[in-house]
């Protein structure tokens, strides 16, 4: 019997672990693929099975690389998930972001869900295998990181065009769009603005932010059976935010009920 095997980038961070321990309740083999690579042991040591969840090194943004990691992953079984987890914001603003920067992000943002998702498509269309990949928020609204922002609002455009292309082999395409998760990142924000998660909370209809499991959870469903018939969307994981916010509709409105 062939081994289903989930790839999860970027997994070394918190929201990458929990992704890949959440796909390990129903897939034989997850690799955690991350460019630290013992950052990624680490995180694999902590998930706990070493046979199950097993760290690569690889850097999404380079070719041979991920196709190294698409070879990793046969050597193991038949791709069925490819979760395109890994990335990162650089400038906060237009004005502050550089040529270098715009780059880098958009490489490591979009471009590099497409190198993963061409190196493991065969092994995506023999087992009719799903591809999860982690927009954000930025994507849909200007929230800052405009490189980020416009990169991952390729990677839902990417999303879509799999679904379509893809779909006559059985291949299931979606993304994930979280708002504010609380990770280290956001730790570090934190210790420069105790406030921060304060402040951020208040724009979120449910009046907290997103945790790691949160997304996890998500990307579980989308890759899993009881998605079977749900291709080309994203599913926002944001407590709200994308909804509206009651602060302004409470001004526009003048209710007391907002």
């Amino acid at each position: 019997m062939t081994h289903s095997v989930a790839i999860v980038t970027g997994a070394a961070g918190d929201i990458g672990r929990a992704i890949a321990r959440r796909l390990g309740d129903d897939h034989d083999v997850v690799l955690l693929a991350d460019i630290d690579s013992e950052a990624a042991d680490k995180a694999a040591r902590e998930i706990g099975d070493s046979t199950r969840f097993v760290p690569i090194a690889c850097d999404v943004t380079d070719a041979k690389s991920v196709a190294e990691l698409a070879a990793a992953a046969a050597a193991r079984g038949v791709v069925r998930t490819l979760v395109n987890n890994a990335g990162a914001a650089r400038a906060v603003s237009l004005h502050e972001t550089t040529p270098e920067i715009w780059r880098a992000d958009n490489a490591l943002n979009l471009e590099a869900a497409f190198l993963c998702f061409r190196a493991v498509e065969d092994m995506l269309k023999e087992s009719r295998g799903s591809v999860v990949n982690i927009a954000s928020v930025n994507g849909m609204n200007v929230f800052g990181h405009p490189a980020y922002s416009v990169a991952k609002a390729g990677l839902l455009h990417l999303t879509r065009l799999i679904a379509v292309e893809y779909g006559k082999f059985g291949i299931r395409s979606n993304a994930v769009a979280p708002g504010t998760v609380r990770t280290q990142a956001w730790e570090a924000r934190a210790a420069v603005n105790p406030q921060v998660f304060e402040e951020a909370r208040r724009w979120y209809p449910l009046q907290r932010i997103v945790n790691p499991d949160d997304v996890a959870n998500a990307v579980h469903f989308l890759a899993g059976s009881m998605a079977a018939a749900i291709s080309g969307v994203c599913l926002p994981v944001d407590c709200g935010l994308t909804a509206g916010q009651a602060e302004l509709a409470r001004t526009f409105s003048q209710s007391s009920h907002y």
